[in-house]
């Protein structure tokens, strides 16, 4: 994991992104935020485990369809599998050593 921080490069609302290897911050403190960084380390795992460019194509699709479901833009993003498994588990330190292969599916 490479981090950046940058805040021009996200948008409004936006603390941070993960674009595999990298993990842009929209400041530096957010690099001592344990719960922030597990949850985009996540998602590191997440776009690997997927072979990049396919995590990608699935999350706007997903976004989309669930965009088109809620019919808001926050709900559609929260609702994301791979969000959904971020969030819930980022509280969890240890997670990333126990978790199985594709384990973002049960939150589809």
């Amino acid at each position: 994991m490479i981090l950046i921080v940058n805040k021009y490069l996200l948008g409004k609302g936006f603390n941070g992104v993960s674009l595999w290897p990298f993990v842009i911050l929209k400041n530096k403190e957010l690099k001592d935020d344990i719960t922030f960084i597990n949850h985009e380390k996540i998602h590191l795992r997440q776009q690997l485990e997927m072979l990049i460019i396919p995590f990608y194509i699935w999350y706007l699709m997903e976004y989309l369809l669930r965009l088109i479901y809620y019919k808001d833009r926050f709900l559609a993003y929260k609702n994301i599998s791979f969000e959904r498994e971020a969030y819930s588990q980022e509280m969890k330190e240890n997670y990333l050593q126990d978790r199985k292969l594709w384990a973002f599916l049960q939150f589809v």
